[in-house]
């Protein structure tokens, strides 16, 4: 068990939890512990969990007929990761979720999420506010893609991800951009001389 939890941090600070209500919450609290290269959800399973990073850092993925991969997020400490559609539908997801390094998680299923709401009535109204933010940040995401250079890109992963630059390899940055590593490798030999 960890000492001091980045997730109970967490919940005080977004929901402005209550010890108390943490005492309630504290028994489905399930925290799970991944190799690097191990998976949490595989394409064509059901996604049971949202997975909140305590400490490592996940990737959110699929990978195409071709067996080309294309990160769509990365999650690191203190973010959360989910194929909500799956959850919320139980419909098989298309994605994967695999540790990028070691990480432990805490594994949130919806009785943990329904009793936050029944302990604490902030979660329902910051819930909303947290499903228009990963909305918008999905928007952006498509708008990135689809309307931005990859300088730009590139760029926008810097500000989002500032500490997985050193965390990961650099293939897998190109597949989150949707560039090929030599094009990375371009852009980053440009910017360098700026």
């Amino acid at each position: 068990m960890i000492k001091e939890s980045n997730f109970k941090n967490y919940l005080f600070q977004q929901f402005e939890l209550q010890e108390e209500h943490w005492q309630k919450l504290q028994a489905l609290v399930k925290y799970q512990r991944f190799q690097k290269g191990e998976f949490l959800l595989t394409a064509g399973s059901i996604c049971q969990h949202s997975f909140f990073v305590e400490k490592g850092l996940l990737r959110f993925y699929s990978i195409s007929v071709n067996g080309k991969e294309h990160i769509l997020q990365f999650a690191p400490e203190n973010w959360v990761v989910s194929d909500r559609s799956s959850v919320f539908f139980g419909e098989p997801s298309s994605f994967h979720i695999d540790a990028v390094e070691d990480t432990t998680v805490v594994m949130l299923d919806e009785r943990f999420l329904k009793t936050l709401a029944e302990v604490n009535v902030k979660f329902a109204s910051n819930n909303e506010l947290l499903l228009q933010n990963h909305i918008r940040h999905l928007h952006q995401r498509l708008h990135s893609l689809l309307g931005e250079n990859a300088e730009e890109r590139y760029l926008n992963f810097l500000k989002l991800y500032p500490d997985v630059m050193q965390r990961v390899p650099q293939w897998m940055i190109a597949s989150y951009l949707g560039i090929t590593p030599e094009s990375l490798s371009r852009v980053r030999k440009k910017l360098s001389k700026n």
